[in-house]
Formats: structure tokens, C-alpha cells, sequence
């Protein structure tokens, strides 16, 4: 489910020239909050809507979490971003992402990590091929 077609994305395409600029003005080995912050900044000079620490419940049967995940980063309400800044991400990471992007409806996600010595090499898309689950 990983992809790194963003061609025919915009807004993925836009988010990731975010990233890279952020990357390139911070480098890598601060706080993943730092990342955050300056890629808000980034995407709204853009003109994009950023919304950052997004709570999304899980619904188990009858009963609502109301605290069941955080987004780090939603954008135009289309595009999730989660965010890393450590050695190297795993395959809890992509499952996290994939997760929040079945339970929240999404269609695109990008895993940033910005730990890397070259933006490119901490950026993966996944597109959701799986049914919202109502959530």
C-alpha cells in the first residue's frame, strides 16, 4: 500500500515540498513537535488547512474511546500526516498510519520521518484500499 506516485496528487506533492523545505531549513535530530510546528507553518503559508492533533474516537460495539488515536497533522481534512523523528521507522509505524486512515475514511497518508540525513529518504505515501469502518 505504500506508493511514491504523488504526480498525480497536489496536495500530497505540496505537503512533501513542506517537508523538504522544513528538512532542509532545520536538519534532522530535534523533537518530533519541533517538525510539527514548522510544517504547520509551512502548509498554511501555502494557503493549505492544517489541523494539528487531531483526537478521532474508536467506537468497540456500543462504546465510544473518546481519546482512540491522534492524527499529528490533517490536511484540507484529506490528507493525514504522521510524524517521526527517530532512527528508523517500522512496520508498527505503516500500520499505525494505515489504521488511522481505515478508521478515519482517508484515502491518502504520508509517513514523514524527519531522523534521516535527506528528506526523500523518510517520506512514504499509502493510499487506503480498505472499507471505512464507520468510525
Amino acid at each position: 500500500m505504500a506508493s511514491g506516485d504523488e504526480s498525480r496528487d497536489p496536495l500530497t506533492k505540496a505537503v512533501i515540498g513542506a517537508a523538504i523545505e522544513v528538512h532542509r531549513n532545520l536538519g534532522q535530530g530535534l523533537l518530533e513537535s519541533a517538525y510539527e510546528e514548522c510544517l504547520e507553518y509551512e502548509l498554511n503559508e501555502k494557503g493549505l488547512s492544517v489541523r494539528r492533533q487531531v483526537v478521532m474516537p474508536v467506537v468497540y460495539k456500543t462504546r465510544t474511546l473518546k481519546k482512540g488515536y491522534v492524527i499529528d497533522l490533517l490536511i484540507q481534512d484529506k490528507l493525514i500526516i504522521e510524524l517521526k523523528a527517530i532512527d528508523r521507522t517500522h512496520d508498527v509505524h505503516e500500520a499505525q498510519l494505515l489504521t488511522y486512515l481505515r478508521f478515519s475514511g482517508k484515502q491518502v497518508g504520508l509517513l514523514l520521518n524527519f531522523n534521516v540525513p535527506m528528506m526523500k529518504l523518510g517520506i512514504r505515501r499509502y493510499a487506503n484500499s480498505l472499507p471505512n469502518t464507520g468510525i
